[in-house]
């Protein structure tokens, strides 16, 4: 099942990169691609991707680039984003299936529930009070770092070792993983609510690793295609990005694969707080903007 898994993930990224090739090739033919800022990129591409494979997630930090230095357009920001991260995102997808052990049926049921929730419940979600979902979010999140700090301080017991789910908690992680899943289509990140789920359901807070970024990578690959398509995304981001965003998941992979289990908790307790807080930021930001005067 790993094996098929692998094979499909391989596919997803041959396809997609056919599809850009093909794009970035017509854009050089038509001269409309200008490389001065290659090395910002690449640069640019190789921070966001570290930070992404230790769990604290690539898009924040690379809109917030974009955006503070005025790199590309607002307008595309999302397919650039996509796009450029896609293939950094699939690597540590394969890395992380092939030196993290996961039972083979929690992790692609997992997956699935994810790409499922992105695909069916994308209509759904889009309905729902986005600031009231970034408040409870926010809100249980921080209730799952509170728990894993005191089993780390021994207050209480804390986590677990293993590295699948039966029964009643597989079904929570399969719907918990579909919710996730679908709360991306509102640009909150499955990294940090799936290191919490995994957590409080007795799994080893490394097993979210290769659950969550096999989750994205499948996501991202087809988003990307489309985004490529309709030539929604900046064409001078992808290429530098990828490689030396590559270059950086490899780095952090191992790291993170040293890392011994108390002090990676410790680091998943950093990242669940900070995506607490900055969904609490976000939910204020849109309370202010509904009550400010036209």
């Amino acid at each position: 099942m790993i094996k098929i898994l692998m094979i499909l993930l391989i596919i997803s990224a041959l396809y997609f990169l056919a599809v850009f090739i093909k794009d970035y090739i017509d854009r050089i033919k038509n001269k409309s691609i200008d490389n001065r800022k290659f090395l910002t990129f690449a640069v640019s591409g190789f921070i966001v991707n570290f930070f992404d494979t230790l769990g604290i997630g690539s898009f924040a930090i690379f809109t917030a680039i974009l955006k503070n230095f005025k790199l590309t357009e607002d307008r595309t920001i999302p397919g650039t984003l996509n796009v450029s991260c896609a293939i950094p995102v699939i690597v540590e997808a394969m890395v992380f299936i092939n030196v993290i052990k996961v039972e083979p049926f929690t992790l692609i049921s997992m997956i699935v529930a994810a790409t499922l929730g992105a695909v069916l419940g994308a209509g759904f979600v889009a309905k729902l009070d986005e600031r009231k979902i970034e408040i409870g979010m926010g809100s249980a999140l921080l209730v799952v770092a509170f728990i894993m700090f005191a089993g780390q301080i021994n207050l209480m017991p804390s986590g677990g070792a293993s590295t699948g789910l039966t029964g009643v908690r597989l079904i929570i992680g399969l719907i918990g993983n579909f919710i996730f899943g679908a709360f991306m289509t509102l640009g909150i990140g499955i990294y940090a609510p799936c290191m919490a789920l995994v957590f409080t359901l007795g799994m080893s807070p490394k097993v979210a690793f290769p659950v969550m970024m096999g989750s994205c990578a499948f996501l991202e690959a087809a988003a990307s295609v489309k985004f490529v398509k309709e030539g929604a995304y900046d064409a001078r981001t992808p290429l530098p990005v990828m490689i030396f965003g590559s270059i950086g998941v490899l780095i952090a992979a191992y790291v993170v694969k040293s890392l011994p289990l108390s002090i990676l908790k410790w680091v998943v307790i950093g990242i669940i707080v900070y995506t607490s807080v900055i969904m609490f930021k976000s939910a204020k930001g849109k309370n202010r903007s509904k009550i400010q005067p036209v």
